[in-house]
């Protein structure tokens, strides 16, 4: 992003996953056997997109 020829750190920031998302996918995504769902520079709404995914699958999984 870009504001008037310079970076605008706090919008690319805030478009970040954080770090407890990344935390939560990166053992969620160990969990389901599915390594590759995380990557260090996901958006947050991706990672919130990924998490809900992994937590549904993993529930599915479970009731069996």
């Amino acid at each position: 992003m870009q504001v008037q020829g310079k970076y605008d750190a706090r919008a690319f920031l805030g478009e970040q996953m954080t770090r407890t998302q990344g935390l939560r996918l990166r053992r969620l995504s160990e969990e389901a056997y599915q390594p590759a769902q995380y990557a260090r520079d996901l958006s947050s709404s991706e990672a919130a997109r990924r998490i809900q995914a992994l937590e549904a699958e993993i529930e599915l999984a479970n009731s069996f």
